[in-house]
């Protein structure tokens, strides 16, 4: 069981300022998704489905229903946040992604705020994501930037042979 703990947000705090810009993730920056997706799904969600993540990138540049924003600081990606899944007033971030030797600088930070800043501007009422509950850093990076915490929700994946027998 993997507990996750949904927030919502309305109004987006600032963070403190860091070096770079957020930019829409373009098709030349497809081999870099990929790797990230696939190392998201490892670290975050305990799969290694490389195929998974290669089509994920390629449905991530093609933006349908979709946008994937990337940080860029002195040239380098350094962090990437997708934005999908949307309903009739909000629309869903994830996934967020940093490598590890990137992290603590506030890269994702400055990218979650900016991505959802942009939902809002478009006429999106509020943004919502999903977190682990067992990731405090996750959990208080985005309550920082204006993100609430709405319900928590239990996950079980159950095993079994294909066709449900």
């Amino acid at each position: 069981m993997l507990g996750e703990r949904i927030y919502r947000l309305t109004e987006v705090i600032p963070p403190r300022p860091v070096t770079g810009f957020m930019r829409v993730a373009q098709p030349a920056d497809r081999a870099l998704i990929a790797q990230w997706v696939y190392d998201f799904m490892r670290e975050a969600l305990d799969e290694d489905d490389r195929p998974s993540a290669e089509l994920s990138a390629d449905r991530w540049i093609a933006g349908r229903g979709s946008s994937l924003y990337l940080w860029e600081d002195g040239g380098a990606i350094v962090s990437l946040a997708g934005v999908r899944g949307p309903t009739p007033r909000g629309i869903r971030v994830g996934p967020v992604y940093t490598p590890l030797n990137l992290r603590g600088r506030g890269y994702a930070s400055a990218l979650v705020a900016g991505a959802s800043q942009a939902q809002l501007d478009s006429g999106r009422t509020f943004v919502f994501l999903f977190t682990n509950i067992a990731n405090p850093t996750a959990n208080r990076i985005y309550q920082a930037i204006g993100y609430r915490h709405v319900r928590d929700i239990d996950v079980y994946e159950f095993e079994g042979h294909p066709g449900g027998h």
